[in-house]
């Protein structure tokens, strides 16, 4: 299927590894001029590599979206080196420590909601102008599935996950027949290597021994069930991303579609 992408501008936000690398791998793949975002230059430069090896284009842009004059050099710089952004997918963010409400001081809240909320509004904003302009345009925020279904632990990671989602639908209802459409889409758990590494440690902690194999399906079994008997890859998620963005998804706004096997207790 083409999905008429050919030549199309994309920022992909935290797209030196993990989830946001294969967003930046599909699109150029098929066809769409990337801008690989990320606070390493070496993972870039490698990210930008393999686009490249395979025929596809792609230039790098460095800095930390938490601060606002780093954040307008990056889009400054993908602006210069691209010409225009038609399509912003906002993956850039952290993730906490496991900590529950008595441990989280405010500061760690203010914290997490900046780098993960703030940080899309920072890159949204330059863009949209010229969005409305040409009468076209795809913002996708990354958020997670503890938005809907938040854990007794990390509530600062997921109230900012959260309000990713609450944030895609008003900026929809704003950009009301511009041709400019907004999305959310929540991973559930996803083997990036930052999530295999902690979930090997949840393992040990709970007694599983080392195997990952027998780890992640005690996982997925007994603490996170879903119904496709595997976890998601950052290629899952690529998949639905690379799609919401082109323009064969023009009817599709102000939604948030969840990529988690079904492991999300909710009917929508």
């Amino acid at each position: 299927m083409d999905l008429e992408l050919k030549g199309k501008r994309v920022l992909i936000t935290g797209s030196s590894g993990g989830i946001g690398a294969s967003i930046a791998i599909r699109m150029a793949a098929e066809g769409a001029r990337v801008v690989v975002h990320g606070r390493s230059e070496q993972r870039a430069m490698e990210v930008t590599k393999k686009i490249k090896s395979a025929g596809g284009e792609a230039v790098v842009t460095i800095g930390d979206l938490a601060d606002d004059t780093m954040a307008k050099a990056v889009i400054d710089q993908s602006l210069i080196q691209l010409g225009g952004i038609d399509i912003l997918v906002s993956n850039a963010g952290n993730d906490v420590e496991a900590r529950v409400w008595p441990d989280i001081p405010p500061a760690d809240w203010l914290d997490i909601y900046n780098t993960n909320v703030v940080s899309g509004v920072r890159v949204v904003r330059p863009l949209l102008e010229t969005m409305r302009e040409n009468g076209w345009g795809r913002i996708v925020f990354i958020s997670s599935g503890v938005a809907t279904q938040p854990l007794a632990d990390q509530p600062n990671y997921a109230a900012s996950k959260a309000a990713l989602v609450n944030m895609t639908v008003g900026l929809s209802k704003y950009l009301k027949d511009t041709g400019i459409t907004v999305n959310t889409i929540s991973p559930g758990f996803i083997v990036t290597p930052g999530g295999k590494e902690r979930l090997v440690e949840t393992g040990r902690s709970m007694g599983w021994g080392d195997d990952w194999d027998t780890i992640e399906q005690r996982f997925r079994e007994e603490l996170l069930p879903n119904n496709t008997g595997r976890s998601g890859t950052p290629e899952d998620v690529a998949a639905l991303t690379v799609f919401v963005c082109s323009p064969l998804a023009g009817y599709i706004n102000g939604a948030n579609l969840r990529v988690d096997g079904g492991s999300t207790l909710s009917v929508n």
